[in-house]
């Protein structure tokens, strides 16, 4: 077997200890006879891989007792439209921080339902070059909420300094750097990330909530989209994507393993410099459009001077087991996305390829 070094941005790189285990189990788990996927999501045997999958998400992040766990399904996009539904009032406007593609989702979504209004919004001629500072918001001190994309996948940015609305829970769509740095859950009311980046496979959203929002939560929307109803059921009020929870537990497993979140955020930091240093390196033939502060330690984007050379670059390494390296098709150029799950090695390899490459 020979694995490629893989840089999709989603679903993305899984660790392979965690797909050995699964494969190992896939047919017999645990001396049952069957696998996982075969068990009932009631019974005591899958019962025990849920918890443990919430025991991690609660320890690896630091979540506090203040906060409820939630797996549920429909990805992030479901949770554009949740979000509202669930913390916004019919006389009230929610407000929303716009650093790329997902926070002009987002709010598109929110729009749908009532009033929602941009915070402030980075764009720049239809590209997203960098995040917004915090002085530059404009709040709105009655806003049910303010929402954020923590990490823009398309063009490459991350924010590093999360803004403290005074008087507003702050909702942050973590999709794709969730468990990749330590941060203080306590300052979030709610927390959302599709799995299939930093922690499973798709098929299972993990929300993060704090337990008076879902409370408070509206009572005049369905049943089914109310965060108390999975609050109090433990995110068993119908069947759960048990396959894919489990295989996040496994994720989580191998997380855990690796130090934590501590010790994955130092590997991640060096994959980014390592990679950003060569790209820098090769001022000759590549750009990097992404204002330096603003840098994606988990997407680095980057262009050649045509989109003819982005191209051939791309099947250069594909070519070399290097996959997944297509920019965006908003953004054009290349991208890398540095997961959780990608190695060292192949980002070592990556930059090989880029040190010697010609066009």
């Amino acid at each position: 077997m020979t694995r490629v070094h893989n840089f999709n941005p989603g679903p993305s790189a899984l660790p392979l200890p965690a797909l050995e285990r699964a494969q190992r189990e896939m047919l017999d788990f645990e001396g049952s006879g069957m696998g996982i996927m075969e068990h009932s999501h009631r019974g005591k045997v899958y019962e025990a891989v849920h918890d443990e999958a919430l025991s991690l998400v609660r320890s690896l992040m630091g979540v506090p007792d203040t906060h409820d766990i939630l797996f549920l399904q429909g990805g992030a996009t479901q949770q554009f439209a949740q979000v509202p539904m669930n913390l916004r009032a019919d006389d009230q406007s929610a407000d929303y921080i716009i650093g790329g593609v997902w926070g002009q989702k987002a709010v598109k979504e929110a729009k749908h339902g009532g009033l929602a209004r941009v915070a402030h919004s980075t764009e720049d001629h239809g590209k997203f070059f960098r995040v917004s500072r915090n002085d530059e918001l404009d709040l709105d001190p009655n806003a049910a909420f303010l929402h954020m994309t923590s990490n823009n996948t398309v063009m490459g940015t991350q924010v590093f300094d999360f803004p403290e609305p005074s008087s507003v829970p702050l909702v942050c769509d973590m999709s794709s750097d969730i468990l990749s740095r330590k941060f203080d859950v306590s300052r979030f009311g709610l927390i959302y990330a599709g799995a299939q980046k930093n922690m499973g496979p798709s098929g299972v959203t993990v929300v993060v909530i704090e337990k008076t929002l879902v409370e408070k939560g509206r009572r005049d929307i369905p049943f089914f989209f109310q965060y108390r109803t999975q609050a109090a059921e433990k995110s068993l009020a119908n069947t759960c994507p048990t396959f894919s929870i489990y295989m996040l537990r496994n994720v989580l497993s191998w997380l855990a393993e690796q130090g934590g979140v501590d010790g994955i955020a130092k590997t991640n930091e060096q994959k980014a410099a390592l990679l950003y240093g060569i790209l820098e390196e090769r001022s000759d033939l590549f750009t990097l459009p992404v204002e330096k502060s603003s840098r994606s330690l988990m997407n680095v984007v980057w262009q050649l001077p045509t989109p003819e050379q982005d191209a051939a670059c791309v099947a250069a390494a594909t070519a070399r087991g290097l996959v997944g390296l297509k920019g965006h098709r908003l953004a054009g150029g290349l991208r890398a996305s540095l997961y959780n799950a990608v190695s060292l090695e192949s980002v070592a390899a990556l930059c090989e390829f880029l040190r010697a490459y010609r066009g």
